[in-house]
């Protein structure tokens, strides 16, 4: 296989929601890495059965309210 045409495939950790941290390979940015994430399975309502904290990050679920308040 040619060297160049595959992604570096390394040690990255990733930290859940609620701070807790493991390690994966990923092609995600260099050795060593953290990948932060903002929802996770302990916090998305898809799997906490709708009871989960919805975050509004940059305002984006407020603008979505804003423009369909009084829709239904």
């Amino acid at each position: 296989m040619k060297k160049e045409g595959h992604p570096d495939y390394h040690f990255v950790t990733v930290v859940m929601t609620d701070g807790t941290e493991y390690q994966t390979r990923s092609t995600y940015g260099a050795e060593g890495d953290k990948l932060v994430l903002d929802i996770d399975s302990k916090s998305h309502p898809a799997w906490t059965g709708g009871d989960g904290k919805m975050l509004d990050r940059g305002g984006r679920v407020s603008r979505f309210k804003d423009k369909f308040k009084g829709f239904m």
